[in-house]
């Protein structure tokens, strides 16, 4: 049964290196949760190494910028991994001409990289981001777009394995969901974000880089809300987990705006999830 805590300095000294989940600890989408930041910030004057895991399919440089603007602190982390990080070498290491499903703002994905942006008739793979519109569309609305690249064989590369995030106080789906959907097609599908290895052995040897020695797998803790991201990911890695009860899953046992936990702890037993420790928001 997972140990309910009220802040992160409370564990800090069990320690040497925080991997933390962005969207859905350190902010919603819209507005950035100071307490969680100035929490990262405590730990690293403790000599924590933060370093930062997101299911982003933008490269590092762009989420650094967003969260900025989003006032997120400086403090909070020495190093930042992302979806779009770790994907970049899966499209590095596919088939050259690649059809890209995406918002334009994610193109970034593509730099320094030797492949084609081509049509679907002519693409060899799909690297996908996420929603042309994820404010509206559903993945059944690629249905006609994607059943012809499934039935061809191309690999969908999904740089956001992200099923939904929260946005404000509205769920948003995520790339996750389109490769989902592939999968029903008949589609393969190839991720490196979390959960899956590829992500984590990139965080942490961005720790052990920083830190400059060898890591100490006790001694690392992953901080996420997410079931099938964050959760299963720090399981399959054998991390110590903090399960953050706020973000996307809140609704499964929160109860007049606050977690209850007996229905909590029996939500993470059908989850087959056995995080350490717990609290509502990272403080």
């Amino acid at each position: 049964m997972a140990e309910r805590i009220s802040n992160l300095a409370a564990i800090t000294e069990h320690y040497d290196v925080v991997l933390c989940d962005v969207w859905g600890v350190l902010h919603n989408g819209v507005d950035c949760f100071p307490l969680a930041s100035q929490a990262l910030a405590a730990a690293r004057q403790a000599g924590v190494t933060v370093v930062l895991i997101t299911n982003s399919p933008r490269p590092s440089p762009g989420v650094i910028g967003q969260l900025k603007t989003m006032g997120v602190l400086d403090a909070a982390y020495d190093r930042i991994v992302t979806s779009g990080d770790v994907t970049m070498r899966l499209v590095a290491e596919g088939p050259r001409k690649v059809f890209f499903l995406g918002p334009e703002r994610d193109l970034p994905i593509f730099d320094g990289i030797d492949v084609e942006i081509t049509s679907p008739e002519e693409a060899e793979a799909i690297v996908c981001t996420g929603f042309y519109d994820d404010e509206t569309d559903t993945p059944e609305d690629y249905q006609d777009l994607l059943s012809p690249l499934a039935a061809r064989g191309l690999p969908l590369i999904c740089a956001n394995p992200d099923l939904i995030v929260e946005r404000g106080h509205r769920m948003i789906p995520c790339a996750g969901a389109i490769a989902a959907y592939y999968q029903q097609l008949g589609g393969t599908t190839r991720i490196a974000g979390k959960p899956h290895a590829p992500i984590y052995a990139a965080a942490l040897a961005a720790a052990r880089e920083h830190r400059g020695a060898e890591i100490d797998l006790t001694r690392v803790l992953a901080v996420g809300d997410g079931m099938p991201t964050d959760v299963r990911g720090a399981i399959d890695a054998g991390l110590d987990l903090l399960y953050i009860s706020g973000g996307i899953h809140a609704a499964e046992y929160t109860i007049n705006g606050k977690p209850d936990e007996a229905i909590l702890n029996a939500y993470l037993e059908r989850e087959n999830a056995a995080p350490k420790w717990w609290m509502q928001r990272l403080a």
